[in-house]
């Protein structure tokens, strides 16, 4: 049996094949642990395959719904897109030929002094209307009824001259038919008679030009319109020759509007002016092309093409009733070329491009929109549209179309109506003029 010593070196004695150099292991029963790295590539792999199949799951679950038919189909469904939709419309359109103008007084007048003198009385107020008549203005009139006056004195004297000459003249053709007086001192008589006549018409002439002078200095009208400011005051000396004049008197009822058109357009109006309708409407309408200023007739077609700008000239006459029109305002001139009789128009928005052309988003009966090809009409030259386009084919009247929100759409989408405000209209277009059916939507709002 072996003893306490034995035992204990054989205790701390390392093993056989262990060197005898060899590190002890720690105290305390702190062994090494074993590696982990196969565990946690393991632990990887196994979480990729998760992800993977899970995704495969979730596609095949979209698939599935997608192509469900029943109930259930709409709980996958992209929610609908709201969008302004309006019916297609068919009615008479009116084409303009649009044109910068010019709106021109229909007679302008420059009142002038005709002889000199001196301005006593200013008779108007400047920006008064006035007519043909009017007093206006005063010169001086003492020195023209001075010059009248003489003439007539100097028509008188001569008269009397020529009275005597006739008693003489008579005395003298009895006398020579008893040889008392020669025939060379008769013939003398009778020219002096002769003469005599002359100088009275004279006379009567110069007092004609006096009284004209006269009638000069009382300057009036001569035409009925509006004045303008004051080109000279009470008291200055006036002449025939000043250029600047006394007033401008402005005709402006009716009034003109001169606008120009590309010569293009020419053979199209001509065309209309010599049809059953020679008086083409002319629309006056504001810069801003928001206020319609007047109506009128087109009067004037210039008559020859500018060469430099290739356009033509018009002229409008507005009776211009209610004064919105004034010399020297510019303004658009809007000339009513003609009617197309049951188009199919519908708004400028409505109209797609792509890039097989024009098209538009229609709306079915299920609420889904199709896009539908359409073929607009060509435009005029200068031709003013309003904001409506007018489609050849494509489309019928009735038919719903998109006119806000397209640019979520695409063949098949779903939609939902909404009002200009992007508000749901909360109807379908089924609904549309039915009394129950908007009783129904105005409860549920």
């Amino acid at each position: 049996m072996p003893t306490m010593d034995e035992m204990k070196n054989k205790r701390t004695m390392p093993p056989a094949d262990q060197p005898t150099n060899a590190t002890p292991p720690p105290a305390g029963g702190d062994a090494p642990k074993p590696k982990a790295s196969g565990g946690k590539m393991a632990m990887i792999i196994v979480l990729c395959l998760l992800v993977v199949g899970g995704a495969v799951w979730l596609a095949r679950n979209r698939a599935a719904g997608a192509v469900k038919k029943g109930p259930g189909a709409g709980r996958t469904e992209l929610p609908a897109v709201p969008v302004v939709a309006m019916p297609v419309v068919q009615k008479d359109v009116p084409i303009y030929l649009n044109g910068i103008a010019t709106v021109q007084a229909f007679n302008m007048v420059t009142v002038r002094a005709r002889v000199d003198g001196q301005v006593t009385k200013i008779a108007f107020t400047e920006g008064q209307d006035v007519h043909a008549g009017d007093l206006l203005a005063q010169i001086d009139p003492n020195p023209f009824n001075a010059a009248l006056q003489q003439a007539i004195a100097k028509k008188a004297q001569d008269e009397a001259q020529l009275a005597n000459g006739r008693i003489d003249l008579s005395r003298y053709s009895e006398m020579v038919t008893n040889g008392a007086v020669s025939s060379q001192q008769y013939d003398t008589q009778k020219a002096l008679v002769n003469t005599l006549v002359a100088t009275v018409n004279a006379d009567q002439a110069a007092i004609d030009s006096a009284k004209v002078q006269l009638d000069y200095t009382t300057i009036v009208s001569p035409i009925d319109g509006r004045t303008g400011l004051r080109l000279i005051d009470q008291g200055n000396i006036v002449h025939a020759a000043d250029q600047n004049g006394i007033v401008v008197i402005t005709q402006l009822k009716p009034i003109s509007v001169v606008f120009i058109l590309p010569e293009q357009t020419l053979g199209s109006i001509q065309q209309q002016t010599q049809g059953a309708h020679p008086d083409l409407a002319v629309v006056a309408v504001s810069q801003d092309n928001t206020n319609v200023l007047g109506e009128g007739k087109l009067a004037v077609i210039d008559n020859q093409i500018d060469p430099t700008s290739a356009q033509i000239k018009l002229k409008a006459t507005f009776p211009n009733t209610d004064l919105r029109l004034w010399p020297g305002q510019f303004v658009y001139a809007r000339l009513l070329l003609t009617v197309r009789k049951g188009c199919v128009v519908v708004p400028d928005s409505v109209i797609q491009r792509g890039p097989q052309g024009a098209f538009a988003f229609v709306i079915k009966n299920d609420q889904t929109v199709e896009t539908r090809p359409i073929k607009v009409a060509a435009e005029l030259p200068a031709q003013v549209k309003q904001g409506e386009d007018i489609i050849e084919n494509g489309l019928q009247a009735g038919e719903r179309v998109v006119v806000e929100g397209q640019y979520k759409l695409q063949q098949g989408t779903r939609v939902k109506l909404a009002d200009a405000s992007g508000e749901s209209a909360g109807r379908s277009p089924k609904a549309e003029g039915n009394p129950k059916s908007e009783n129904r939507s105005k409860g549920k709002d």
